[in-house]
């Protein structure tokens, strides 16, 4: 067959062929980008609560403690951490707007008690601890506790990554996902990873989204300092692997040897 008859019986198929290999870069897989996609739509079932349990108290949190009491001294005292030294001055560390923190050995450093363990307790367990031990030094006590410090990050594959304070100290995986505005199309929904610190280390689990199991999981509500890592599709790594600048190199070079075949075509025929 001549160069020229080739030419001209084979373009059609030289320029699907190129327009195959483009689309083979730069496309991504098909995939399911719904959740629960194991819930039938129209109709309406119960799930098992997953039960929430109080965050405790770890070393490293920091804490917010007032403490209401019928004289306004021990207030200012117990809430500001003002004290008269020797000479008498006085001496203030603002507890309260900087927080105590709690130390490698689980205890915090409050005024006139001293040092008071708390690891291990959440607020309401940590409110009565303070209470009892205020209460033999000032006449019926109020204390409230909260964290300061309750974060959750969310990075990989999320249109927002970042680390999200949470002022109520209760939030679950998808809220946590919301924050971040959700999973991008290539976010992989089948395995979310979950990084907790605990004292033994690192506890690693993973979700799939698609599951209606998610909402009765254990794991469905955070603790404080988790990590959500969203992985990315196959897909995505391999572009990722390969130079945004070759890719278009290869799709001019492919247009402009497509616009040649046909043109070329139109010439001969």
């Amino acid at each position: 067959m001549k160069f020229k008859d080739y030419l001209m019986n084979s373009p059609k198929y030289l320029a699907v062929a190129l327009l195959l290999g483009i689309t083979t870069m730069t496309s991504c897989s098909k995939r399911n980008l719904t959740y629960f996609q194991d819930i039938n739509s129209g109709t309406d079932f119960m799930i098992a609560k997953s039960e929430f349990v109080a965050p405790e108290i770890v070393p490293g949190d920091i804490l917010e403690i007032n403490v209401s009491t019928l004289n306004p001294e021990s207030n200012l005292l117990l809430n500001y951490g003002i004290v008269t030294d020797e000479a008498g001055g006085t001496n203030s560390r603002n507890s309260r707007m900087e927080g105590y923190l709690v130390d490698t050995n689980g205890e915090v450093d409050f005024p006139i008690l001293g040092k008071v363990k708390l690891e291990g307790m959440n607020r309401e367990t940590a409110k009565k601890a303070i209470k009892d031990q205020l209460a033999l030094l000032v006449v019926d006590p109020k204390v409230e506790v909260r964290f300061l410090n309750f974060s959750i990050t969310v990075i990989g594959e999320v249109s927002n990554p970042s680390t999200f304070i949470i002022p109520n100290e209760r939030i679950s995986v998808l809220e946590a996902l919301g924050l971040a505005g959700d999973m991008t199309v290539y976010g992989l929904r089948e395995n979310v990873l979950l990084i907790r610190e605990t004292r033994e280390g690192k506890m690693i689990h993973r979700f799939d989204m698609g599951s209606k199991e998610l909402l009765s999981s254990p794991y469905f509500y955070l603790k404080q300092n988790d990590v959500i890592y969203v992985e990315a599709d196959k897909k995505k790594l391999v572009q990722a692997s390969v130079n945004p600048n070759t890719i278009a190199v290869v799709s001019i070079i492919s247009s402009i040897a497509v616009a040649f075949i046909f043109s070329f075509n139109t010439i001969f025929r």
